[in-house]
């Protein structure tokens, strides 16, 4: 008897440690949801008056506020080509936005953060907009994807597009389930609620295995749509309504991972993949007090909002403002799962510690913002930011279009190169370039540097080190 007892406590002590050790060390699901051209302020957490985002506020409440991330690009195609490989788009060969039919697309040759954590045992979905090539050899389920349900491109890549004629003369918009099309999009108005239920029913289904979701809004892309649930029910038009619904799906998400038992083991970001296309006035989204938008390499085209949540793991109420990057999602998300990074070479670094609170001083010596076909259009250097000379649009002293129609661009030419401190001079607006010739000096050093590597349209560089895209002829 007294034997039988001393043992039976002992056997239930290294089933406790046994059962606890196998909770802690199981990998953290992965959820990045990604809005399209939402800009920097169309976040009440992120100083928006206008717009009601009631679950974005909590989840930023809960988590991880950035306040300096940047998309790599102020373009879609390019933008999400380096959020998914960790690389800066120019140099894996993607550029601008894809159109249909293109010929090029994201090539199989690069490892995308779902490839990654499918050698992991994950099981991994899109839901939404892919836009890195819509031929059959570009589609998600040839990039690690287990599951597709979404558009190859952006909305207004549609038949229904106002400038259809002059302008554009695009094909059917089509839905594509993995490789086939299972319907023409006619009407947009519940694609938003649709692409929330499978991203729903997906977590369902993998409640007891880790996953990674990417669910790629098209909104609030233009063309604006809403579902009767939300339409006329904000305070900022059309426009609000579809923040209103984008949040509304957040919402969802958390809700679903609460429900599931899961929001302890799954990290939740929430970006966009470049700010707010201005020409569409009232149909487009605010940078705040940052300049300019989408198609600038001026903050307003790059920097973001972005949240990352993850309930016991994640400190809540931080507001970080050290840089961020898309380019270092894939290998913080690589060090939180234990995935293995690329043989080729990537830009991202490991920034866990950052979101953690436990490190303020970002890995990178600097970040280059490029545009068009590869042109080294800035670079941020610490609180640095050097503009050089290139042709950029802006909506400044124009019309703004209205309801659907855009306004026009003027175009300016920027003949001298220009520098400003950004924590002092966050809206680029004092030049201080001749007051800190010893930091333009280093400064040009690195742009060098990256024309070196990456090339530079603007100087006629080649870059050393690219990479070809995929080809519809590979």
């Amino acid at each position: 008897m007294f034997t039988r007892m001393k043992v039976y406590p002992f056997l239930l002590l290294i089933v406790l440690l046994i059962s606890c050790k196998k909770e802690t060390s199981e990998q953290p699901n992965i959820v990045i949801i990604l809005a399209d051209d939402l800009g920097f302020g169309d976040l009440a957490c992120y100083g928006s008056e206008k717009n009601s985002t009631p679950h974005l506020d909590q989840m930023a409440a809960e988590g991880v506020k950035f306040t300096s991330y940047y998309a790599a690009q102020a373009v879609c195609s390019a933008s999400r080509a380096a959020l998914l490989t960790g690389c800066y788009p120019n140099r894996i060969g993607i550029h601008n936005a894809l159109m249909p039919n293109s010929t090029i697309g994201l090539s199989t040759s690069e490892t995308t953060i779902a490839e990654m954590l499918k050698g992991l045992g994950y099981q991994t979905a899109i839901y939404g907009k892919w836009h890195l090539g819509d031929h059959p050899n570009f589609l998600p389920t040839n990039h690690g994807f287990d599951e597709y349900v979404g558009i190859p491109y952006s909305n207004d890549m549609w038949p229904l597009h106002p400038q259809q004629g002059p302008v554009f003369n695009f094909g059917p918009l089509p839905l594509i389930k993995n490789e086939t099309i299972i319907d023409t999009i006619t009407d947009q108005t519940n694609l938003t609620v649709d692409l929330t239920h499978y991203a729903t029913d997906f977590i369902k289904q993998n409640n007891d295995r880790p996953f990674f979701l990417y669910l790629a809004h098209p909104q609030p892309h233009v063309p604006l749509y809403v579902s009767d649930q939300f339409k006329g029910k904000s305070d900022n038009g059309l426009y609000g309504d579809v923040i209103m619904e984008i949040d509304w799906s957040v919402g969802e998400i958390l809700k679903t991972l609460r429900e599931e038992n899961l929001d302890q083991n799954t990290l939740v970001i929430f970006t966009s993949d470049n700010g707010p296309w201005l020409a569409y006035g009232n149909h487009a989204g605010s940078a705040g007090y940052f300049r300019e938008g989408k198609g600038t390499a001026w903050e307003g085209g790059q920097r973001e909002p972005f949240i990352a949540w993850y309930p016991g793991t994640l400190p809540a109420k931080s507001s970080i403002s050290t840089p961020l990057y898309a380019i270092d999602i894939m290998p913080t998300i690589a060090e939180i799962t234990g995935g293995q990074l690329p043989y080729n070479k990537i830009d991202g670094k490991n920034t866990w510690e950052i979101w953690k609170g436990e490190k303020n001083e970002s890995p990178h010596e600097a970040f280059y913002y490029y545009y068009k076909t590869n042109e080294l259009h800035a670079i941020r250097y610490g609180d640095w930011k050097m503009v050089f000379p290139h042709r950029y649009r802006t909506m400044f002293g124009q019309k703004p279009g209205r309801d659907g129609l855009p306004g026009n661009y003027a175009q300016v030419d920027l003949e001298k190169p220009e520098l400003y401190h950004l924590k002092r001079d966050p809206e680029e607006k004092e030049n201080v370039y001749r007051d800190h010739l010893n930091i333009v000096a280093e400064m040009e050093k690195l742009a060098e540097q990256a024309r070196l590597e990456l090339g530079d349209q603007l100087t006629g560089r080649e870059g050393k080190n690219v990479r070809e895209p995929g080809r519809v002829s590979d």
